[in-house]
């Protein structure tokens, strides 16, 4: 079946990656991803990767809980590079070359990103996983997401999450909360949804760079996505 998109910037949650643990990194979890996004590279599709380090590390909470902020922040990036790490073996294991990237210079562990590097790694196949963020504090990977998806010239920034989409309010804790079909960049900032941080959002509405949320915890989901399946909520201008 024909893709929709030919380029894409995946968003993964770091929390997704615990699966049914607290704490961590689910193998299982991790090869569902990496057969996902094997699955669609092999359709032709061009990926850049980016990871949260929840499920590890999060600076704001961390910051919250005495440690300084920039401190925090960085240990947060660090947490986003064992993420990619993990995401590299679980991909080459499944037979699909993949290269990390880190915001900030870490060699050996990964090439130091450039947009130029990335997209040369794109178009000798690989995926392309860029961690640490923007390689700056008080900025989300949520922001380096947006902002490597520009750099790449992705066609979409997919949001893997959780839940299938956005909704009025946490259908975790809310059950009568609905779902968006598609959704505006103006009104996910009037309603103060979280969907993504304010920066992030500002970022991919200034460069229209449409987003899609969808859960990816749904083996077939990343798939029907490149197929144009209406399977999450789309935010655009």
């Amino acid at each position: 079946m024909a893709t929709k998109y030919k380029r894409i910037l995946l968003k993964l949650s770091g929390e997704s990656l615990m699966g049914g643990q607290g704490y961590g990194i689910d193998p299982e979890r991790l090869a569902s991803y990496a057969r996902q996004i094997k699955e669609i590279a092999d359709r032709g599709v061009s990926i850049g990767i980016v990871i949260g380090g929840g499920n590890i590390f999060r600076g704001l909470s961390g910051a919250s809980k005495g440690f300084d902020r920039v401190k925090g922040d960085q240990m947060g990036m660090l947490a986003t590079v064992i993420n990619s790490l993990a995401l590299e073996s679980a991909l080459k294991d499944a037979g699909q070359p993949a290269q990390v990237f880190t915001a900030i210079p870490m060699t050996p562990i990964g090439e130091q990103y450039s947009p130029d590097r990335a997209l040369r790694a794109l178009e000798e196949g690989k995926i392309a996983i860029m961690s640490c963020g923007t390689g700056n504090p008080f900025f989300t990977t949520d922001t380096g997401s947006a902002l490597r998806a520009i750099e790449i010239g992705a066609d979409v920034m997919l949001k893997g999450t959780r839940v299938d989409g956005i909704y009025t309010a946490d259908p975790e804790k809310d059950p009568s909360a609905t779902r968006f079909d598609d959704i505006t960049y103006d009104e996910v900032i009037d309603r103060g949804l979280k969907v993504m941080d304010l920066t992030a959002t500002a970022l991919c509405k200034e460069n229209n760079m449409p987003v899609y949320v969808f859960n990816m915890d749904i083996e077939g989901n990343l798939a029907g996505m490149i197929e144009g399946k209406p399977l999450g909520t789309l935010v655009h201008a």
